[in-house]
């Protein structure tokens, strides 16, 4: 329906965690998440995705730099 805003339509913020230390040019790989080193030595990529789609995106993403993921948390508001 026009005007009705589904939960689906809200950005959620994630957490991806993928092995080892990215240096910091990743960040423009990966626009709009912010990475973080881990004291474990994976690296965190934390952000808002709009939708499923640009979920799809970032996972995609991450499979074609032959990063290996960790872990995958939607974060509560």
């Amino acid at each position: 329906m026009p005007g009705v805003k589904h939960p689906a339509d809200n950005p959620v913020t994630y957490e991806f965690r993928v092995s080892g230390r990215l240096d910091p040019h990743w960040a423009a790989h990966f626009e709009g998440l912010t990475l973080t080193p881990d004291s474990d030595g994976t690296t965190s990529l934390r952000g808002q995705i709009a939708d499923q789609a640009a979920l799809h995106g970032v996972l995609q993403r991450l499979r074609d730099a032959g990063l290996s993921i960790v872990g995958i948390t939607q974060i509560d508001p």
